[in-house]
């Protein structure tokens, strides 16, 4: 005899009942919010011709000391035309080394300099200030229940990646 599912669940899961209108505003909730996030590091980045692309780059650089250049592709899912376009500044404005593989002389490993680190510091520093004031006004239930919202909406390939990113600390 089938096992009759509740009419709260479907093929086992939980339903949460969310009208077209509520995910929209959901949805643009998340743009507007995406544009504050990244307003206090375009700011600091705006004078010295970088963009968002370098503030990622420097970001998981610093997150991951010595990433392959392939390992920052994954991660930034960018072209290489673009990853070494963006590398190549990074590099020749004495912010990010390079250096070939030890193993493996094909591969370029990657580390910010004192002066990447810095830049980076500030940048993340700026975002900080908005995720912690966001994260006291909300609670702490609202944190948890936030981060297991974005976990959620990764795909499967980037939770890993994000995972092993966590793990890698």
């Amino acid at each position: 005899m089938a096992e009759r599912q509740s009419a709260n669940t479907v093929d086992g899961h939980a339903l949460l009942y969310l009208t077209d209108e509520q995910l929209r505003q959901g949805i643009e909730a998340m743009f507007f919010a995406y544009r504050g996030f990244t307003a206090d590091p375009d700011r600091i980045l705006e004078g010295m011709s970088y963009g968002r692309a370098h503030h990622r780059a420097l970001h998981f650089i610093q997150c991951a000391p010595g990433t392959t250049v392939n390992n920052l592709l994954a991660i930034l899912g960018v072209t290489k035309q673009s990853l070494n376009r963006v590398l190549r500044t990074l590099i020749e404005d004495g912010l990010v080394t390079s250096h070939v593989g030890r193993s493996d002389k094909r591969e370029r490993h990657l580390t910010l300099t004192e002066a990447g680190a810095a830049l980076e510091q500030q940048l993340s520093d700026a975002q900080r200030v908005r995720m912690r004031d966001a994260y006291r006004k909300a609670g702490p239930e609202a944190v948890s229940g936030f981060k297991t919202v974005l976990e959620a909406m990764m795909d499967d390939d980037m939770r890993q990646a994000y995972i092993a990113l966590r793990e890698g600390r």
